[in-house]
């Protein structure tokens, strides 16, 4: 049988447990298609996984019940799927399915409870096909470019989804240089609205570049004076974060605004995310922004950086 290389991870913990491998590689049953898989990416979320640690400052017995919850959901002494990675860029190179997909297709997407991207090739079925977690990526994307737009993309798209942004509003985007934010930005001055982006002072030129008309620095004590009246606030690092300015934000809506964090509840992809993200970036209304690179060997390494908590924009992992 032909072997691929893949990340492993077999049990719980830091970044240590993932380990470097050659495993069977996957042959596509009669619904499936086979992935190449070019690039992948290491985000908040394999580092949650990975680690088995639960969003938000939660108490007992709310914090237990929420990590038993994701050890039905994933596994309890290690996780079923041993290779981790949420999102890719790739190219079909085998098709059993009836859908609309080529062999020679190059194709994104973020494969959800499936995952297992960390590795040279991926099956991905007809359902996930159809529920839109596959997509043509875009025509002036490199691999790297259409992985890097996904994971920020579709969750800025689904957590902003009910903002009903309309031109001239004003929006916050709290931790607005992250994967999340870099991504809601762009969505929120697609729609026209005035964009206020919260993060450290180091990255106010990364986040005025992608559109961002005003900046906070979180870390001012007297930042809180700078606060407006906004039509929709995004917690786009999630509720392991927090700070006095974080807690004012939400004192901050006005009449009929909307706050939403990206910690609260499950993803669910439509198909018209990345088609959207397509559209946004051979248009030119959607930058991808790349913090760093890692080989796939190297992937430990990527989660460690991951974790600090300090990264800008996304760390794609060369897989090709």
């Amino acid at each position: 049988m032909k072997k691929m290389k893949a990340v492993l991870c077999k049990k719980y913990g830091k970044p240590n447990v993932l380990r470097w491998a050659e495993v069977n590689k996957p042959i596509p049953k009669a619904d499936e298609a086979l992935v190449k898989i070019y690039a992948t990416a290491v985000t908040a979320s394999d580092c949650l996984l990975r680690g088995l640690n639960v969003p938000g400052a939660h108490y007992f017995p709310i914090k237990q019940l929420m990590k038993f919850g994701m050890r039905v959901f994933i596994g309890f002494k290690r996780p079923r799927n041993p290779i981790l990675g949420l999102v890719f860029s790739g190219v079909i190179e085998d098709n059993n399915t009836n859908s609309n997909f080529n062999i020679g297709d190059e194709v994104f997407g973020f494969t959800g409870v499936s995952r297992a991207t960390y590795a040279e090739y991926k099956c991905i079925s007809a359902k996930e096909m159809e529920s839109g977690e596959v997509a043509l990526k875009p025509k002036n994307a490199s691999h790297q470019e259409a992985t890097a737009i996904v994971y920020g993309g579709v969750l800025a798209l689904y957590f902003m989804r009910n903002a009903n942004i309309k031109i001239g509003q004003k929006v916050l985007i709290y931790g607005a240089s992250g994967a999340n934010g870099i991504a809601a930005i762009q969505i929120a001055k697609h729609h026209g609205a005035t964009v206020t982006a919260v993060c450290s002072q180091k990255n106010f030129e990364l986040v005025k570049s992608i559109g961002a008309d005003q900046v906070i620095d979180y870390t001012n004590k007297k930042a809180v004076n700078k606060l407006e009246k906004y039509n929709f606030i995004l917690d786009a690092v999630g509720k392991n974060k927090t700070s006095p300015l974080k807690i004012a934000c939400k004192h901050r809506l006005t009449l009929n605004g909307r706050y939403a964090s990206v910690d609260d509840g499950f993803l669910k992809i439509k198909p018209s995310y990345l088609l959207k993200l397509t559209t946004y970036f051979e248009t030119g209304n959607f930058k991808a922004v790349i913090d760093k690179s890692f080989s796939l060997k190297n992937i430990k390494a990527a989660h460690e950086y991951v974790e600090k908590g300090h990264k800008r924009g996304n760390v794609i992992i060369n897989v090709v």
